[in-house]
């Protein structure tokens, strides 16, 4: 059980966590909400011992291992299966210590813990992570060095899932994932056999995944049971009955205020005034909590153009003359609202630069509104802002003949204040570097905002504000998104993306959910129809496997040869050499059942082999 009893910290003098418990089972999943700065990430910090309470303890079982996501794994030439295999460092000592060990105890030690931890299943368990976050067999064989700071994270993410601590710490997971990879993680997680602590602000994955809500909020931690939906009618009610009994005693106390304001002068009813002043004194404030003030979004109106904005008759779209999507036969009007669904890699990308213009069509036809303006937002271009500059100084560069005070109310229509809008870049929070740069990409008044994950680092309150806005927004909306909470009440079409199409999705999200969950899950296939054959990296990883364990088999066999040869030494048995004889009897009792293993593990593998090779 992980036990957080009575902690404080503070940072800069300013206290950040006061006098705050909570105790979390084993086995428990765990969301933990609250608005942006509260103190989330550091409560993780606090939990890994990175950084020295001032006040209190945090208790966890003895040897329990704490796993998280701190960085992106390092961008060399480990290929992603091996970097995944490799966080499990239990298995790799263990590996590494059967190919040099020569004690005969030892052997059958190491031999029984790799069985244990079924460690010859391990390179199929790692293979069905990075596939559940996005990576083919092709992508897992690629060194670590081919892919971006993004799906490294995801690769950072499959390691840690991998080694299965016993307490999972996991900050905003699916930031660097897409709507695939989050609904896999929600059922990855939900079946996770350890106590999972997840930050995060999607809906979706609150509700799914966990079963209990963390929330921090003015310095203290509560934990309610029941997922994030759960959670939020049991605190608006609490809410609701603390904000009213706050409101009687607020006029309790006026009356006995006025009771003395009246007659405290009066020497006949000085003793009765008193008495209120001390019923006043005793009464114990009853304080609701401190509700953020909803951070709006406020998108500047375009004006009305004819329909069509944008139609495409058989148009196609790729790079260096390689087409991506095909014959298109697409009709955006000013009112759509289309979420944009597929796997990585399918094309949403190249579709979004070609409706932003970033890309022409190859062949075919694509006519645009002679006025159409294209607003687009996406991850990267938070990444891209300059960090030494202010919020002022990115839209005076926009907007350079605007008065100071017309640019600080555009920022303000994001949320960003006046002191943040004097605040470098690079000192901003997720959130606000995430409204600055939606900001900028809604500044001309777009027909059309094209916007590509963009609640990543925004807050519950801040998403909920979004989806206001775009309700709100009177151009064309096409969002990709892994939030489906944000899908399901902004988008009121589905577009696929999937084997260079793009057509109309016909069903609704939940039924595209549960089509994604159906085809991660093993395929039921009549008794008579022939299993799909391995690829050819798994035979090659199962023939490498039989190789290891036939040399393995080989090796313990020549120690048994050896040690049969000692005992069948007459003189060993000599009576001076009794205690010995009975050393190496045992030694040669614990090679055998060694070599029983092993050769039971080397017949699994070559029926794996076969089975795979038939």
């Amino acid at each position: 059980m992980l036990r957080i009893n009575d902690i404080s910290y503070s940072v800069a003098g300013r206290p950040l966590i006061e006098n705050a418990s909570a105790s979390i089972p084993d086995g428990h999943k765990v969301g933990i909400v609250g608005r942006n700065g509260t103190g989330k990430t550091t409560l993780f910090r606090l939990i890994r011992g990175e950084l020295a309470l001032e006040g209190g303890d945090i208790t966890l079982p003895q040897k329990a291992r704490i796993g998280g996501v701190s960085q992106e794994v390092p961008g060399n030439e480990v290929s992603l299966i091996d970097t995944v295999l490799a966080a499990d460092t239990e298995r790799a000592a263990l590996l590494a210590e059967a190919d040099t060990v020569t004690d005969p105890a030892r052997i059958a030690e190491v031999q029984t813990r790799l069985t244990d931890i079924e460690a010859w299943g391990a390179e199929a368990r790692a293979a069905s992570i990075l596939k559940g976050l996005g990576f083919d067999d092709a992508a897992q064989r690629q060194p670590c060095s081919a892919f971006s700071g993004g799906w490294r994270m995801r690769v950072a993410l499959a390691a840690v899932l991998f080694s299965q601590p016993d307490l999972l710490l996991l900050d905003e997971p699916t930031n660097y994932l897409d709507l695939e990879g989050a609904l896999w993680l929600e059922t990855y997680l939900a079946r996770y056999p350890h106590t999972v602590l997840i930050v995060s602000h999607d809906r979706g994955l609150l509700n799914r995944a966990v079963g209990s809500i963390l929330h921090l909020e003015d310095k203290k931690l509560t934990l309610y049971q029941g997922a994030y939906d759960t959670f939020a009618e049991t605190r608006a009610a609490r809410l609701a009955a603390a904000e009213s009994e706050a409101r009687k005693q607020d006029a309790r106390r006026a009356h006995l205020q006025s009771f003395v304001d009246r007659f405290r002068a009066k020497a006949s009813k000085a003793v009765q005034a008193q008495s209120r002043l001390k019923m006043i004194a005793k009464m114990k404030p009853i304080t609701t909590p401190q509700e953020a003030a909803l951070k709006r979004f406020t998108f500047p109106s375009p004006e009305e153009l004819s329909p069509p904005i944008i139609h495409m008759e058989g148009a196609s779209v790729g790079y260096d003359g390689k087409a991506i999507l095909q014959r298109l036969d697409l009709r955006i009007d000013q009112d759509d609202r289309i979420a944009l669904l597929g796997k990585n890699g399918e094309g949403k990308s190249t579709l979004s630069k070609l409706l932003a213009g970033k890309l022409e069509a190859m062949s075919g036809k694509m006519t645009t509104s002679s006025k159409l303006r294209v607003g687009f937002f996406a991850q990267h271009q938070v990444e891209e802002l300059h960090v030494d500059e202010t919020p002022i100084d990115h839209i005076r560069r926009l907007r350079p003949s605007e008065m100071p005070s017309r640019l600080r109310a555009r920022l303000g229509g994001f949320g960003i204040g006046a002191e943040q809008a004097e605040t470098l870049v690079g000192k901003l929070s997720g959130g606000q570097k995430a409204r600055l740069s939606l900001m900028l990409a809604t500044i001309d008044a777009p027909h059309m905002l094209i916007l590509d994950e963009p609640t990543n680092h925004l807050d519950i309150e801040s998403r909920e504000a979004l989806v206001e806005a775009l309700t709100a927004y009177t151009g064309a909306v096409i969002l990709v998104s892994h939030d489906m909470h944000l899908l399901s009440l902004v988008a009121d079409r589905l577009w696929l993306v999937k084997d260079g199409r793009v057509a109309p999705y016909d069903g609704d999200l939940e039924s595209y959910r549960t089509m994604l969950l159906a085809s991660d899950a093993p395929a039921k296939k009549p008794k008579e129809a022939r299993a799909k054959r391995p690829s050819r990296d798994a035979i090659v990883a199962l023939r490498s496997d039989v190789k290891k364990c036939e040399e393995r088999v080989k090796k313990i066999a020549d120690m048994a040869d050896k040690l049969a040869k000692k005992l069948a030494d007459p003189k060993l048995y000599d009576e001076d050499k009794k205690d010995e004889a009975t050393v190496w009897q045992k030694k040669y009792a614990e090679v055998m059942e060694a070599q029983e293993r092993a050769e039971a593990l080397w017949m699994r593998a070559l029926e794996k082999l076969e089975k795979a090779e038939t």
